[in-house]
């Protein structure tokens, strides 16, 4: 199978040799690095080539790398049910670059960029309905970036003398509780509640 998806990997990167930058393999699966310009048209060839055949998109999901000038990877899982082959192709951008939308080839990409842009805010060019798909209408920031706080911006909850729903700055209701998870098997250096007549038998 290796040896397959290795040659496969060569005949696209052959085929389309300024807009493959690189091949590899890696856990018996082959993952493509490409132009993010050209790729509409190089997932147009592996759905149309004969010797590709995938017709399944799988998923879209996004990656971020802080510390990198192209800090985003947008990657694309395709599936070949005629062939029984996976392939992993990424393409990588910055926050003010898009990404070509590929919902022409296939629908399913509409929710899958729809949920990159909004977790990532990763922005794709010509998608037909590029709003947010997991979190409110109102909602700031992209919630899986790397730089966005943990506590986020906003809180919501439901105001029962407004009868509404009201959005508030995040306040922490209590301390943070110090927990040592610490096994009482492994010897802990106190008494556990309940444990007070072992401790004095012992």
């Amino acid at each position: 199978m290796d040896e397959t998806l290795k040659q496969l990997g060569e005949h696209v990167a052959g085929a389309w040799p300024d807009d493959v930058l690189g091949t590899r393999m890696s856990h018996g699966e082959l993952t493509l690095d490409a132009r993010v310009a050209g790729i509409s048209e190089l997932l147009r060839f592996l759905r149309d080539d004969a010797a590709c055949a995938f017709e399944v998109l799988i998923d879209i999901c996004g990656v971020d790398y802080p510390e990198r000038p192209q800090r985003f990877e947008v990657v694309y899982h395709l599936l070949s049910v005629s062939r029984n082959q996976r392939i992993r192709v990424k393409v990588a951008t910055d926050e003010a670059t898009p990404v070509p939308s590929i919902t022409g080839l296939y629908p399913a990409a509409g929710w899958f960029e729809r949920e990159c842009w909004d977790m990532y805010g990763v922005m794709f060019a010509g998608h037909p309905d590029l709003r947010r798909i997991l979190t409110d209408y109102g909602f700031e920031g992209h919630p899986l970036r790397k730089d966005f706080p943990l506590s986020g911006y906003v809180e919501v909850r439901y105001d029962e003398e407004e009868k509404r729903v009201v959005y508030e700055p995040v306040t922490l209701t209590q301390e943070f509780r110090r927990f040592d998870f610490m096994s009482p098997w492994e010897g802990a250096e106190y008494v556990l509640p309940g444990d007070e007549k072992a401790k004095g038998n012992a």
